[in-house]
């Protein structure tokens, strides 16, 4: 996910392992919760917070900085709630849609473009063709 190691359980994404050269200071687990969690999860993880490159004040998702003095002893316990269950740490992702196709879209100078040519086309052309052609004049 997003260059980052994504953790999951089951059916629910419960962490995830960030480190990369760029916003470093959002390096480490980055633990999927919820606002209404934070507080409980702050008693378990002070050094806790926000996820700064998503851009928000407050985020649902928290980090354990990589660069905190008790990074180690953090991620363990963090591993630790995963394990055990704890119904503050993980969600189930929503369903992701379905990109849908660019469309092409004629301009106005395609449009005349493909008009010329039609007009240049010779007039022999057998009907199979002259009938495509006159349906496709139609349509632009």
């Amino acid at each position: 996910m997003f260059g980052c190691l994504a953790i999951y359980v089951q059916d629910k994404i419960v962490l995830i392992l960030r480190d990369k050269p760029v916003n470093t200071e959002d390096n480490g687990v980055w633990l999927a919760t919820t606002e209404e969690h934070h507080a409980s999860l702050r008693c378990d993880f002070p050094g806790m917070r926000s996820i700064k490159v998503l851009g928000k004040k407050v985020t649902a998702w928290q980090v354990l900085p990589a660069d905190a003095h008790d990074f180690e002893q953090a991620a363990l316990r963090a591993c630790e709630l995963v394990l055990a269950g704890d119904p503050r740490i993980g969600k189930i992702p929503g369903a992701r849609r379905p990109r849908a196709p660019k469309k092409k879209k004629k301009t106005k100078k395609s449009r005349a473009r493909y008009r010329k040519l039609l007009h240049s086309l010779p007039k022999s052309l057998d009907s199979t063709t002259s009938r495509e052609a006159h349906a496709f004049h139609s349509c632009c």
